[in-house]
């Protein structure tokens, strides 16, 4: 996060039985269940001081909750909260490293159902350059996926080669490639920003329980098309990632259809700094009859811009640029 690192270097998944139950509150009131520990480690690799709250949610698909440290598990002096914590303002100097552990307790019945899931994610929130100062953050927001069986181990690996969109990062379901190109590296001007289609990837989607109303109004299956693209920055202000839109045209251009946002994990906060070049995906959802029978052997052009800022404003003058991708 422009110069301050967070890393996962190890974790365990430790099951607990029969414990005594001043500690069953953040086990759902349960005295069986289990643990995750995890060993983090904090550098501020800048020249200038920085604070940072070490607030590592976890959470799972069908969670009922974020779960958080539970701080009588471990000796406090060992704890990666207790070293970056409100006694000290959360302060990490310059050059500074610091390593400490984190633990998320599940009760028997939510440990079960997170390993059904097989998989979790962890939230990596960004640094403050002011003390107390929330608009001083910098950097991007981060995850991390931990496996916690042979299941999650081989749908962590999986997901490797699936580009970053939402549906892959927060594990809505399973995708199988249909049709991958990469590499295309064509480029067009837009206002003072060069836009750059990257490569795109159709894969057959299948939510999962818990995501699967999202999905309610594609009665014979899901394709989902991803695009990457780089935009290189020489405006003067910065580009945000969440205000961009694009549209498909299909079918030799008789139809069209908007990218769709939810499937995208951009925040407010998410943005392309001037004299800066960063990535930035597109995903539409396509009805798989559809694509199959009359859309994948056909055209797909997609039209994208105008470039915005974070409130929106138009940096491109309302220009757009079209790329076709097959």
């Amino acid at each position: 996060m422009e110069g301050v690192s967070v890393s996962l270097d190890a974790y365990k998944l430790v099951e607990l039985i029969d414990f005594h139950t001043d500690f069953m509150i953040p086990f759902n009131d349960q005295t069986n269940g289990g643990v995750i520990i995890a060993k983090y480690t904090v550098k501020n690799q800048t020249d200038k001081d920085a604070y940072y709250m070490p607030a590592f949610y976890l959470f799972f698909t069908g969670g009922e909750k974020h779960y958080n440290n539970y701080r009588v598990l471990l000796p406090e002096e060992k704890q990666l909260p207790t070293k970056l914590a409100p006694a000290n303002d959360y302060l990490i100097k310059a050059g500074e490293t610091i390593t400490g552990y984190y633990t998320y307790p599940f009760g028997e019945d939510h440990l079960k159902q997170v390993l059904n899931v097989s998989t979790v994610a962890i939230e990596v929130p960004t640094p403050q350059s002011v003390k107390d100062d929330f608009s001083s953050t910098f950097g991007k927001d981060g995850k991390f996926t931990l496996s916690l069986n042979e299941s999650g181990e081989k749908k962590v690996e999986g997901n490797k080669g699936f580009y970053q969109d939402r549906a892959t990062i927060d594990d809505w379901g399973t995708k199988t490639m249909i049709e991958e190109k990469s590499d295309i590296a064509k480029s067009e001007q837009l206002g003072n920003a060069t836009v750059t289609l990257d490569g795109y990837q159709f894969t057959d989607f299948v939510p999962n329980e818990v995501e699967a109303p999202r999905f309610e109004s594609f009665n014979n299956g899901v394709v989902l098309l991803t695009v990457k693209f780089t935009i290189d920055n020489k405006e003067s202000a910065e580009i945000a990632q969440s205000s961009i839109n694009s549209k498909l045209t299909v079918n030799d251009g008789s139809q069209y259809m908007l990218d769709e946002g939810m499937l995208l994990s951009y925040k407010y906060n998410d943005v392309i700094a001037p004299s800066t070049s960063g990535e930035l995906l597109q995903v539409y959802a396509l009805e798989k009859e559809m694509y199959e029978k009359i859309w994948k052997d056909k055209s797909f052009e997609l039209e994208i811009g105008p470039m915005k800022d974070k409130e929106a404003k138009d940096l491109s003058k309302g220009k757009k640029v079209t790329f076709t991708l097959k």
